[in-house]
């Protein structure tokens, strides 16, 4: 069967085999999901199959990925971590984080762009830190019981109106085991930030992870947009190290 195109705005309209594909921009992607209050129209795009160009080069990204040593996905750190001792870079980071981490991180060396020892307990500066960051960045957390957990950000944090990212935001834990907590799909609650907290995640009114304005309180709970547990031994947790790693 031929394929007919129609090309209108940047968009590209394909029918193969009577099947109708949207190919969209990312930006406008995610301008059709932020319109989506309502239960009805989220009903309406599970319903809907639309991709972006993005997914399209991430799947393609998947198949290079298994064809890689295993020493291609081995940490690259710039500084000594504080947080990450050398047994969990080598049994876990290698073995499972960074094989979920996005294919446009694989060959970067981890640049240490925040840590608690080194700039103090401030969001304010978390966030001035990120400012002229091109790359997603990944959380560590250590908090006072000694648990590690975090999460890999699709992009540097920010001052946010709303929820912002995309599907390649995910959590992990070390507490008990370790765990990587991927997008369900289930909604677009991926990251939101402002100058009192920064959040990860939503659904049924509780944030997968969040930390307040000076970094010193947290807490974890269960959300729809991981389908994670409680990354930390208690919801409540008191932070005593931070660290974020860009790609760059």
């Amino acid at each position: 069967m031929s394929r007919l195109w129609h090309v209108k705005e940047g968009r590209k309209h394909q029918l193969v085999n009577h099947e109708y594909v949207l190919v969209v921009s990312v930006a406008e992607y995610h301008r059709r999901i932020d319109a989506l209050n309502s239960e009805e129209l989220r009903t309406l795009c599970r319903r809907l199959q639309i991709t972006t160009r993005e997914d399209i080069n991430s799947k393609q990204a998947t198949n290079i990925k298994t064809d890689l040593e295993p020493e291609a996905f081995r940490p690259n750190l710039s500084d000594p971590s504080e947080l990450l001792q050398p047994e969990q870079i080598e049994r876990y980071l290698l073995r499972y984080l960074t094989k979920s981490l996005p294919p446009r991180t694989i060959g970067y060396p981890w640049t240490l762009a925040y840590s608690t020892a080194k700039h103090g307990m401030s969001l304010k500066t978390l966030y001035r830190t990120m400012l002229g960051l091109d790359t997603p960045v990944l959380l560590v957390i250590k908090d006072s019981d000694g648990q590690i957990f975090g999460a890999l950000a699709s992009e540097p944090f920010k001052v946010s109106d709303g929820f912002y990212g995309t599907g390649e935001t995910f959590l992990f834990t070390f507490s008990p085991d370790f765990e990587v907590f991927k997008w369900t799909g289930d909604n677009m609650f991926f990251i939101k930030g402002d100058m009192d907290s920064l959040a990860f995640g939503g659904g049924g009114g509780e944030f997968a992870l969040w930390l307040d304005g000076d970094l010193y309180h947290g807490r974890s709970h269960s959300c729809k947009t991981f389908g994670n547990h409680t990354l930390s031994k208690r919801e409540d947790f008191i932070i005593q190290d931070i660290e974020i790693w860009a790609f760059e």
